[in-house]
């Protein structure tokens, strides 16, 4: 399984709408950034992405750059919700033949955020 299956599991568990699926493909431990310089794990993480989830828009996404060694991988991501792009600069794991998430930045080469539409 090549490490780029994380962004495209990632897309089809958001384009679910299914919270669980999303919270899936992270690690138990996994870091998200909401927005630079926030970071948020566990309840914290399934939150932040239920607002990226409730705007009911679909993600795409186009894995650019995908470096791999031993398990490790990092992954440069250009991502659309909507009118809201995004390059996200993540880290990925290699576990029970499952890539997911260990840092999960959508927003790792912007200097802000766009706030979620409500």
């Amino acid at each position: 399984m090549h490490p780029s299956s994380v962004a495209h599991d990632f897309a089809a568990a958001f384009n679910s709408g299914d919270p669980a699926a999303v919270d899936a493909v992270y690690e138990p431990g996994g870091l998200f950034v909401p927005a630079p310089g926030l970071t948020v794990t566990g309840p914290a993480r399934r939150a932040a992405n239920q607002r990226f989830l409730a705007q009911g828009l679909p993600i795409d996404v186009r894995p650019r750059h995908v470096y791999e060694h031993d398990g490790i991988a990092l992954l440069i991501v250009d991502w659309t919700i909507g009118d809201i792009k995004g390059t996200a600069t993540d880290v990925a794991r290699l576990s029970d033949g499952r890539w997911r998430y260990v840092i999960d930045n959508p927003f790792g080469i912007s200097q802000a955020a766009p706030e979620p539409r409500s």
